[in-house]
């Protein structure tokens, strides 16, 4: 087995949020006094465990990474060994960002949570920010020189409509970002809204026909992955090694790595990390089938889909053979199609991909 034994892309959780929004079952905390010991414990783990390596890709993630100041953010990016061409991600909330800020932040990629443009549902879901906010956010970037700007959104929200989604993504390409990534609402347990449940939501025909929307409105940016949109040269080169099954650094509360076909994983509990964050809470190391599986689940996120040769070498296999019956099914459906390296989801194929994906787990 082949295994990219140098890491070159790192993920940091930075768990603290103001408040907790409503449709949110990430780990995140309100406990800000203890930022700075967080702070410290993250410091620790990263020296001890990152080996020094140039990094392709650098990525804060939460949580809310904009609950740090720019210095803090920028303390840690020179913990790791990165220059001009690495890809230096930071999710920011738009209600607390200056320009003043974003000029001294030395990352080159932001990722604001959007969500929507409409005020109202914005106040349903829990967000702290408005449709102003994240306008003059993006304003505030694009003049401290980003060239690298990313919304999100989510489709499915309650009181929303097909149109106001569409309303959404047209303006947020009027605003001239290069990158949009979009997510259907999904109420998981750990969330307000899964004993609370919101009124008036969207059904899954609804989300389906949102999602298709989007797909045409966003005709004029490349559909790269099932959830991602990109003005050409601006993938997210951090996302898309997540999708290629590569190694990463995972470090911080609740978060994982990948390396040497091992999958480790962080405590949640934020005092636990923080009086030990050396130690995994749980290593799993996969075996070939399941890498296997993890290459054909994640590959065919990417629009691009999968690459048979890089399969077939890699794991030793004959995938034509091995898959026969599940490809020619959901090519005869029209869920899959050939491509010159391999195989891809259609459009169809996209809003059933649960079900066409567990078909290639044994």
């Amino acid at each position: 087995m082949y295994y990219n034994k140098r890491m070159k892309n790192a993920y940091i959780h930075i768990p603290f949020c103001k408040s907790k929004c409503k449709y949110c079952s990430f780990v995140s905390y309100p406990r800000i006094e203890l930022k700075e010991k967080y702070l410290n414990a993250l410091e620790l783990e990263i020296k001890t465990k990152y080996k020094g390596e140039k990094l392709k890709t650098l990525y804060f993630g939460g949580g809310t990474p904009s609950v740090l100041t720019a210095d803090e953010l920028n303390r840690l990016i020179t913990l790791f060994n990165t220059d001009e061409n690495t890809e230096i991600t930071a999710e920011l909330n738009p209600e607390t960002i200056t320009f003043e800020y974003l000029k001294e932040l030395n990352a080159n990629r932001l990722s604001f949570g959007c969500q929507t443009f409409d005020d109202n549902i914005l106040k349903l879901i829990g967000r702290r920010h408005n449709a102003q906010d994240v306008e003059k956010t993006v304003k505030y970037a694009q003049l401290a020189g980003f060239e690298n700007i990313s919304l999100d959104f989510i489709y499915g929200l309650p009181e929303q409509t097909i149109d106001s989604f569409k309303h959404d993504l047209e303006h947020a390409v009027s605003l001239g970002v290069q990158h949009i990534s979009l997510y259907g609402l999904k109420i998981d347990e750990d969330c307000y809204f899964y004993k609370n449940p919101p009124q008036n939501l969207p059904d899954e025909d609804m989300q389906a026909d949102m999602y298709l929307t989007a797909i045409e409105t966003l005709k004029d940016f490349e559909h790269y992955e099932i959830s991602n949109f990109a003005r050409q040269g601006y993938h997210s080169r951090h996302n898309l090694n997540y999708w290629e099954n590569n190694s990463y650094y995972g470090f911080g509360i609740a978060s994982h790595g990948y390396e040497n076909g091992i999958r480790y994983f962080n405590t949640s509990d934020l005092n636990e990390y923080i009086n030990n964050p050396t130690t995994h809470k749980d290593e799993h190391k996969l075996s070939i089938q399941e890498q296997l599986e993890e290459e054909i689940f994640l590959g065919f996120r990417k629009m691009s889909g999968i690459n048979i040769e890089k399969i077939n070498k890699k794991f030793n296999i004959d995938f034509h053979k091995k898959y026969a019956s599940t490809i020619d099914k959901y090519i005869s459906y029209k869920y899959l199609s050939e491509t010159n390296a391999g195989f891809k989801l259609t459009t169809d194929g996209i809003l059933v991909s649960n079900v066409i994906l567990s078909e290639f787990i044994e």
